[in-house]
């Protein structure tokens, strides 16, 4: 039995390699995905900042009536 263990640990030392590649491959793309989602809620602060620096620039008049 402990020839079939010791056997079948021997097999997995590439399924461990693939493993391992694997892994640091979707940490590289979280990474990637974190830095995006950094870089989008910075555009869209910037985006929001103009927007409203944009209405309050408008006069009364332009505004449209909402309902109450």
């Amino acid at each position: 039995m402990a020839k079939a263990l010791i056997g079948h640990l021997q097999q997995d030392r590439g399924l461990t390699a693939r493993l391992a590649a694997e892994n640091h491959q979707l940490r590289v793309r979280v990474a990637e995905l974190e830095t995006l989602v950094t870089r989008l809620m910075e555009e869209n602060d910037r985006l929001a900042v103009a927007q409203a620096a944009h209405v309050l620039d408008l006069d009364p008049d332009q505004l449209e009536m909402q309902p109450a």
